[in-house]
């Protein structure tokens, strides 16, 4: 058998690298060398590719929360008391509304919650803690229990909430970033994978902080928590293919050892941003849809408490 380089992805399956392909012609995987401008207009373009319609009998309208931009999803048979806020990825630079949208929509369906999506400012113009604090001033906001979910950099900024509040019931973290320890074995393993490279990261890193990553600081950085036993249940997405899933590893073990209820699936054969691929990919269809029953999941437990 011929050994794997760094950089041979042949393995993956077929639908996935259809779906890298269909990435790359909208957002090149050399877009970190292009304008903060150019790289949110290459990657609205090439997420509105994989945009499908609403789910029947869903509604959404945009409003304004804690004066942040917000979007609200309302199923057709909403669960009552429970809201999901979602805090969409991009590298802390790039994303919105828009990006996340038929994402958060099918969420929303398929879960029977009400969601809202959560427009944060954005680096470099917005240097951090800019978009924790507006998470944060949104889920201040809302009444009643919560559900945090939010992918890549949205994970992150949802553990880092989580991490501060005291009234999130549960959270959903899918392929997200939450420490800064970047010799775990998946940072070398996939230092060059498609969608997402070690190098991507230490850019969005550089754009994300004015001065360097801070010196502990639990509101950009969830594992610099000094104790995990008061986050709430908490379920974990990673992509086997991605250079930060041993970031959801670490986090995972961390809420373990502090008897914090978690789960944590690796998918196989997935590559970071997968979410994207669920209406052209087996494995991702079937992650998202183990998605929408760990959100259920942790609306239901709300109930039995």
């Amino acid at each position: 058998m011929t050994a794997r380089t760094p950089k041979d992805y042949a393995w993956l399956p077929q639908d996935i690298q259809d779906f890298i392909a269909k990435t790359a012609e909208a957002y090149p995987p050399d877009a970190v060398d292009f304008t903060i401008a150019e790289q949110r207009a290459y990657y609205d373009a090439s997420c509105k590719n994989f945009d499908v319609p609403y789910p029947a009998g869903l509604r959404s309208e945009d409003l304004m929360i804690a004066g942040v931009p917000c979007r609200r999803y309302t199923p057709s048979a909403p669960r009552n008391g429970v809201t999901a806020l979602y805090f969409h990825g991009g590298g802390y630079i790039l994303g919105g509304l828009e990006s996340h949208d038929s994402i958060c929509a099918e969420l929303s369906e398929g879960a029977q919650l009400e969601l809202v999506a959560v427009d944060y400012r954005l680096a470099p113009e917005h240097k951090h803690p800019a978009a924790y604090e507006d998470c944060l001033a949104v889920v201040q906001a809302i009444a009643g229990p919560k559900i945090l979910a939010g992918d890549s950099a949205g994970a992150n900024l949802a553990a880092s909430v989580s991490a501060t509040r005291d009234d999130i019931i549960g959270q959903m973290l899918i392929y997200g970033s939450f420490g800064r320890d970047h010799t775990l074995p998946s940072y070398a393993r996939h230092a060059f994978a498609p969608m997402l490279t070690l190098a991507d990261m230490e850019f969005y890193g550089a754009m994300r902080f004015d001065g360097g990553m801070p010196a502990r600081d639990v509101t950009a950085v969830p594992l610099d928590a000094e104790a995990f036993g008061d986050l709430p249940a908490t379920v974990l997405f990673s992509a086997e293919a991605d250079p930060l899933a041993s970031d959801s590893v670490e986090y995972a073990a961390r809420l373990a050892e502090a008897g914090v209820p978690v789960e944590l699936t690796e998918e196989p054969g997935m590559v970071h941003g997968y979410l994207r691929a669920r209406h052209m990919s087996k494995g991702a269809r079937a992650s998202f849809a183990r998605m929408i029953k760990a959100l259920e999941a942790l609306a239901a437990q709300d109930r039995d408490q």
